[in-house]
């Protein structure tokens, strides 16, 4: 995938702001929210025109109109002009206005078809050379269901246009579950996608993971912490007023103490006593490794036992008492019960795996 950094990092800080209303409402709206933005020194303004909604009757955007408004932000702040696309009209009206950054939203990101029809355009739009490869910024957010190999095919498929101005923005993902955030972070889904594709920009958005105006600073944080490039954040004059999504938003006063609480990270510590740490984790990895090793090999043990005393391989009354009793214990340990969770199901399903294993391969050798 040919993917470079992006160039919108030479025209800001290395740690960026895109900030902007969700919504485009009105010029007036639009305008004085830019106009306060650009005074806090964010250079890239968002604001979605079209908007996929679950119902229709919802506010959906003022759609192509709406571009005459990001113009004239274009103009009177020289800022550079971002929105959502999600489909072939959205892509050619959008270009044709010239905005800078085009990104593509979860629910379009999950459908490979959209996707396609997108970057069909984008290739039409090259090959007629109505914009440069390095012209346009595409922006792609991670599906809304917690698959990395669906983020990075889209992405695939807009590399494949022609496009080479790629970035990705994690934020979150869905969950019928009530809790803390809105879209669950799921760090480690966008760390993986850095460890396969390294050159890629990612960016967050604790807007959408939080949901919360109170959660924006944290979340922020954290992704800086682990190394983000950057972050986008919703923006309304008054979010009380906002026609979608005003719980997230956060006035650009807010926005200003937000950007002045953070910490960028940009130096690599590489002192003797953390030097020293690593050798640790690194001797605890290889432990765990020799530990799980072990635990595999009594699991195929079991799983012949279980195959020459006709027992299921799955007995659902151990496992539930063996995971609520582990649970129970890391608490007592200070590690989060959640995390303990999700190992001991990853581990009991390659025990289960390999157990059966063991049982196809005794059928096949009887066959």
């Amino acid at each position: 995938m040919n993917i470079k950094p992006l160039d919108i990092l030479r025209v800001t800080e290395k740690s960026f702001v895109i900030a902007g209303p969700c919504s485009a409402e009105s010029l007036e709206q639009t305008l004085t929210t830019a106009k306060e933005l650009s005074s806090l020194g964010v250079k890239v303004f968002r604001a979605g025109l079209w908007k996929p909604r679950s119902k229709p009757g919802s506010f959906e955007g003022v759609g192509t109109k709406g571009l005459e408004w990001l113009q004239k932000v274009k103009e009177s702040t020289g800022m550079l002009i971002a929105t959502e696309i999600a489909n072939t009209i959205h892509t050619r009206e959008a270009l044709k206005a010239q905005v800078d950054i085009l990104w593509i939203g979860a629910r379009t990101t999950a459908n490979p078809f959209a996707v396609q029809e997108i970057a069909d355009e984008l290739e039409t739009q090259i090959k007629s050379k109505k914009i440069k490869r390095n012209q346009i910024t595409i922006l792609v957010k991670n599906p809304v269901n917690p698959d990395l190999d669906l983020w990075i095919g889209a992405m695939e498929r807009i590399a494949n246009a022609g496009i080479e101005q790629i970035g990705a923005i994690h934020r979150g993902f869905s969950t019928y579950e009530k809790g803390l955030f809105r879209n669950l972070p799921h760090w480690h889904i966008p760390i993986e996608l850095k460890r396969r594709v390294p050159q890629l920009t990612i960016i967050c958005d604790p807007s959408h993971i939080g949901g919360r105006k109170e959660l924006i600073h944290p979340i922020s944080q954290q992704a800086l912490n682990m190394g983000f490039s950057g972050l986008m954040i919703e923006s309304h004059i008054e979010p009380e007023r906002a026609l979608s999504d005003k719980e997230q938003q956060i006035t650009p006063k807010m926005l200003k103490s937000i950007m002045e609480l953070l910490v960028v990270r940009e130096s690599i510590d590489n002192s003797e006593s953390l030097t020293e740490l690593r050798r640790e984790i690194d001797e605890l990895d290889q432990m765990l490794l020799n530990l799980l090793s072990k635990r595999m090999a009594i699991s195929r043990e079991i799983g012949r036992y279980k195959k020459e005393y006709s027992i299921p391989v799955f007995q659902p009354s151990r496992y539930n008492h063996m995971v609520i009793r582990r649970i129970s214990q890391a608490s007592e340990l200070m590690v989060d019960p959640d995390f303990v969770k999700l190992i001991l199901q990853a581990i009991h399903q390659e025990s289960v795996r390999q157990q059966l294993e063991i049982f196809n391969s005794t059928k096949n050798k009887n066959q």
